[in-house]
């Protein structure tokens, strides 16, 4: 655990369960990348990635909401696979959801993280240095474009957020359930907290994560690098396959909408999920082999330990391996689109929590 967060933790953490506690910023003027929002005001811009050794700069597109009255800072985070467009989207419509003369703290919405793959429609990684943003945490601003990117994120979102929200969902070769990570950092009642917020969120599944490294200089994810540094955080999954319907767009306006109730950043109840499907293990299974993939179950089906999943065959068309569950569980997401490629993911399966 990091001086930082173990300073932190306790107190943000009781902070989340109670939805209150003003934030430095709010209700003051806020700045971000050298422009400035007065409370009670909105203003969109671009924070500047500079140029590095290997490309040209680029930039990354946020709004801030500044309430009129104090409260928390929510950091919500679109695009960092930037195929993954329902987040995308709900952050577009949300900015034109909030009264900032009725709000109490501050949003600061990033719209594409990752502008580059955005323009380029890549999926996973970024064209310019093929490195996937959300594993390069906490960035480097000597490094690779993708590095650069999330330095910038790092001291221009993290730093000033008092809680934020990885908005993800199945890139665009991914069939994927609805489900959210509820990151375990070990010091419990930071943990109530962030199981109280993956809760607020309100989708149906959640996964008990306690796979992510307690290494603030390699947290690799923008969500671990948020909690590492004390800042209760959650990572999304809602839509699938490069999708733009209705429905995943909406889960994530509902979403985010039923966190600031939570926050208290906003009136009314937020709408929890009811009942969810809590994970307690899941394991991503990666292709022995590059080719094509032929899925056998559907996201979201049960698979039993054992189980053939999906077939992959070369480019010839000749079968090279069935590919079988690793464990008794659900498909939380799975490949629905033909090519695979050695070393890269086929399926994730979740096993169910015994109540």
């Amino acid at each position: 655990m990091s001086i930082e967060r173990s300073k932190l933790a306790g107190v943000i953490g009781l902070l989340i369960v109670l939805a209150a506690g003003p934030a430095a910023w709010a209700g003051d003027d806020f700045v971000i990348g050298g422009a400035r929002v007065k409370a009670g005001s909105a203003a969109s811009g671009s924070l500047v990635v500079p140029p590095g050794k290997d490309g040209a700069a680029t930039e990354i597109p946020y709004t801030v909401i500044n309430g009129a009255k104090k409260g928390q800072v929510l950091a919500l985070v679109a695009g960092l696979h930037a195929y993954e467009y329902p987040p995308i989207l709900a952050l577009y419509r949300l900015k034109t959801m909030i009264d900032p003369k009725a709000l109490r703290g501050t949003i600061l919405m990033v719209h594409i993280a990752n502008l580059p793959s955005f323009k380029k429609r890549t999926i996973y990684y970024g064209p310019d240095d093929w490195k996937n943003l959300n594993r390069v945490f906490p960035g480097d601003l000597q490094g690779t474009t993708s590095q650069r990117i999330a330095a910038v994120l790092n001291e221009q979102v993290v730093g000033p957020a008092d809680v934020l929200i990885d908005m993800h969902c199945g890139d665009g070769n991914e069939a994927l359930i609805p489900y959210t990570y509820w990151m375990i950092s070990g010091d419990k009642a930071f943990d109530a907290g962030t199981r109280a917020l993956a809760l607020a969120f309100g989708l149906p599944h959640i996964i008990i994560d306690d796979t992510r490294g307690h290494d603030l200089k390699n947290s690799k994810y923008l969500g671990n690098t948020a909690i590492l540094r004390g800042k209760p955080a959650i990572t999304t999954e809602a839509g699938f396959l490069g999708r733009t319907d209705e429905e995943s767009v909406s889960l994530n306006v509902q979403g985010a909408l039923s966190v600031l109730r939570h926050l208290g950043m906003i009136d009314g109840r937020p709408e929890p999920a009811a009942d969810p499907v809590w994970i307690d293990k899941y394991e991503v299974v990666n292709s022995k082999w590059s080719g094509l993939f032929t899925p056998r179950a559907g996201m979201g089906s049960y698979v039993r330990e054992g189980e053939i999943v999906g077939t992959v065959t070369d480019y010839l068309g000749v079968r090279k391996d069935d590919v079988r569950a690793p464990f008794t569980g659900i498909l939380l997401y799975v490949i629905g689109t033909p090519p695979c490629n050695e070393g890269e993911p086929l399926f994730e399966v979740g096993r169910v929590k015994e109540k």
